[in-house]
């Protein structure tokens, strides 16, 4: 009877550690558990009072939470391009700086500091969207249909965004103090959330929900596995790899409108910096293979709190600015290569002659 039950927890051992989300949890699980004990009061929340005087949520926690929110956005888009074109957008941090120029330019104006907004947000908002989705359309068109290499075909906007960015505003970093500007970025009045933490939580369900009652998914990992037998199968691999761009499109708009609403101004050279690494390195950390086929989103969202986390963590630790790119790279690397499938693999083949060598 005791032997029946090893058995099947090692069996029940051996199918979690199989699962993809395994290792992004497991990493984010040790993060939690080295700050817990360096401070014990590491995960404390506190109720405190915003700069308008409403009652607000605050700890390393709801930090953690709050600033991961737009690569939390970003690496759902990010997964299924990977997915779907065996490559990556590169060009989502110039997108980004293209989003929020768009949004300050309508609500700006033509005034480069303002204390009220010239036109609706929605309106900012909705034309930021239409905006990142039609480059976004631009970068599927050119992998879809022009058949170039993801990382080349993004590389275009990559190197001209900010610039175009830039341009939009003639130049200039525009202001807008209106407060109904930073809500979106900050705190809705008297919600206690971070209003990132609640969009990005929005945004997942609505992925869930897309994934669940349509053909995405399937289509997506279908093309990404094997183009030519999905289109044999009655798919068009062309489309689905230009939707799925259009998606992280929208995907991106988002993030800029929060990223804007953050400050409610925007440095085209400094927003969004490097963010294209990190919505890579979730997806990456998430257990999905960067050349295309089977996807987890849950596991690259995972993955995007465990880095956010990680540079939460040597923040605190007082890790220089210059050098926190290199000690993140250190740690990303090694669960990029735990989480990769082959060693995932070999992992399970050794727990499993191990204890089958017990057995015997």
């Amino acid at each position: 009877m005791t032997d029946k039950k090893l058995s099947q927890d090692q069996n029940f051992f051996l199918r979690i550690l199989k699962k993809q989300i395994f290792i992004p949890i497991s990493a984010l699980l040790v993060l939690m558990l080295f700050n817990l004990i360096a401070d014990p009061t590491f995960f404390r929340v506190e109720l405190g009072i915003s700069s308008l005087g409403y009652p607000v949520l605050k700890g390393n926690l709801i930090t953690i939470l709050d600033n991961a929110s737009e690569l939390v956005i970003l690496s759902i888009g990010m997964t299924l391009v990977t997915a779907a074109s065996g490559g990556q957008d590169i060009s989502v941090g110039a997108t980004i700086a293209l989003a929020g120029s768009v949004v300050l330019r309508i609500l700006c104006g033509t005034d480069t500091l303002t204390d009220h907004i010239h036109a609706p947000i929605i309106v900012a908002f909705l034309a930021c969207v239409l905006v990142a989705m039609l480059f976004g359309a631009f970068n599927g068109v050119l992998v879809a249909y022009f058949k170039l290499q993801p990382m080349v075909a993004t590389l275009i906007l990559f190197t001209a965004g900010r610039s175009i960015a830039a341009w939009i505003n003639n130049n200039t970093l525009p202001n807008n103090t209106d407060p109904r500007v930073g809500y979106y970025g900050n705190f809705f009045p008297g919600i206690a959330v971070p209003s990132p933490i609640l969009i990005a939580i929005l945004f997942m369900i609505v992925t869930a929900l897309v994934m669940r009652f349509t053909k995405l998914s399937l289509f997506t990992q279908a093309v990404g596995i094997n183009a030519e037998s999905s289109r044999l199968n009655g798919i068009n691999p062309q489309l689905i790899k230009f939707m799925t761009y259009v998606i992280l499109g929208f995907c991106v708009a988002v993030a800029g409108f929060i990223k804007v609403s953050r400050l409610s101004t925007i440095n085209y050279s400094v927003i969004a910096k490097d963010i294209e690494m990190d919505a890579i390195l979730a997806v990456a950390l998430g257990g999905n293979a960067l050349s295309g086929g089977k996807f987890s989103i849950s596991s690259s969202i995972v993955g995007a709190y465990v880095i956010q986390f990680l540079t939460i963590t040597l923040y605190r630790f007082e890790v220089p600015a210059a050098a926190l790119p290199a000690y993140k790279a250190i740690v990303v690397i090694i669960l990029v290569v735990l989480s990769a499938p082959v060693v995932r693999k070999k992992f399970a083949e050794l727990k499993k002659n191990f204890t089958a060598k017990e057995a015997n």
